[in-house]
């Protein structure tokens, strides 16, 4: 069975960091492009950071150089490490890959 479980949202003051992670099940993450997005109450789903196969990544202009993408494919996971938060990065967040996305894991920003 195919699974994306997100895990490490949280509440966060303005400035600090978060690392979530996206653990698969039922296939090799290494093998897919892994995309992690964003939703804020309100707004229109936005696509924060990609990662392919070998390693490329893309980032949203909101979040270029405060947010990274990697890989642990020892572990099956991919990880988006957050570092800056501002309050405008209150979403709930989730992976996709292969068709398949995960739960999603809330991460507030506040003061």
């Amino acid at each position: 069975q195919v699974q994306l479980v997100e895990s490490g949202g949280g509440l966060v003051q303005p400035g600090g960091s978060l690392r979530l992670s996206c653990a698969a099940s039922g296939f090799s993450l290494s093998e897919y492009a892994v995309v992690w997005y964003r939703q804020a109450s309100g707004k229109e789903r936005e696509l924060v950071a990609t990662i392919g196969p070998a390693g490329g990544s893309y980032y949203a202009e909101s979040v270029k150089g405060r947010f990274a993408i990697s890989r642990d494919n020892a572990e099956n996971t991919v990880m988006l490490q957050m570092n800056s938060l501002k309050l405008e990065d209150t979403a709930e967040y989730w992976c996709a890959a292969r068709g398949a996305r995960g739960q999603g894991t809330q991460v507030t920003v506040s003061s």
